[in-house]
């Protein structure tokens, strides 16, 4: 295993970003954007290694079997289902790895490489419980702005000029360590669980403590260092039983089954024609151009 820089990418989180950034008017337009944005990336960070992890929409995890409105009320269109089917395929095509098994998330994928990687680690992500893995050794690459990963429709291609923020680079990518969660969120990356457990997290449908805010909840764990301790000094002790379940539920479950990490060496002619097959040619092209 190289001691290298890992890549570890949320393909759902970024899939998702495209789909919703392209027009619907482009044909597969969540594939053309992701496969900008992960060429791209991988030309920006030259890492030595690649993952890109994804949830099994289709499975339900611990977290939905403990609480039944975990993530309630999403629903996604048949157009960007059908894509996420495909992806997968084509990150493989591209020589890298892929985490995907049923009963975890993507998140967990994430942070299972991140404690197996021996080397430096970036984790691409735009889901914010991600900050929980920031180290000195991990760093959160985190999408600022809607639609700046995936490009413009007309012109998703791979760039070899700039850095984040500058013109042909991979903008728009925050780069998120200790330091930058303590200064977002008032807290240490270990305490990121507890704070979502505390102040709640309206995307996954977690309530949080009745009357906590993300101020409140930070202002807590500075005086306590974590919920087990404020439980224990008696606060929230009618809600205690449902803050420990959102604290796991909040928790990046790091066991997740992970393929092996090798050294990646790019297959960009077979990415081309996984793309020609799904008759995207011109990305295919882009993407050719790269070997």
């Amino acid at each position: 295993m190289s001691a290298g820089t890992l890549l570890a990418v949320d393909g759902d989180s970024f899939a998702h970003r495209a789909y919703h950034a392209l027009p619907k008017s482009l044909r597969l337009n969540a594939v053309v954007g992701f496969t900008s944005m992960l060429t791209r990336l991988w030309q920006e960070e030259r890492p030595a290694s690649v993952l890109v992890a994804w949830d099994t929409p289709s499975a339900p995890t611990y977290r939905h079997r403990a609480f039944a409105a975990y993530q309630s009320g999403r629903v996604f269109d048949d157009a960007l289902l059908e894509q996420l089917e495909l992806l997968p395929g084509l990150v493989r095509a591209m020589g890298f790895a892929v985490a995907k098994a049923e009963g975890y998330e993507a998140d967990d994928f994430l942070a299972a490489a991140a404690r197996a990687w021996p080397g430096p680690v970036l984790v691409a992500t735009s889901d914010r419980d991600a900050f929980q893995l920031a180290s000195d050794r991990v760093t959160i690459l985190q999408p600022t702005k809607a639609g700046s990963v995936a490009g413009k429709a007309s012109d998703a291609r791979p760039r070899t000029r700039g850095h984040h923020g500058r013109p042909g680079g991979v903008s728009e990518l925050a780069r998120i360590g200790p330091a930058e969660v303590r200064e977002r969120w008032g807290v240490e990356p270990e305490q990121v669980p507890d704070l979502i457990a505390l102040r709640g997290d309206p995307s996954d449908r977690l309530p949080g403590a009745r009357g906590v805010g993300p101020k409140k909840a930070a202002e807590l764990l500075r005086r306590y260092g974590t919920l087990e301790a404020a439980l224990a000094d008696g606060r929230f002790a009618a809600e205690a039983k449902e803050l420990r379940l959102f604290r796991r539920i909040a928790t990046m479950d790091a066991s997740a089954p992970l393929p092996p990490l090798e050294e990646t060496h790019p297959t960009w002619a077979e990415a081309s024609s996984f793309l020609e097959g799904l008759g995207l040619g011109r990305v295919a092209e882009r993407v050719a151009a790269l070997a």
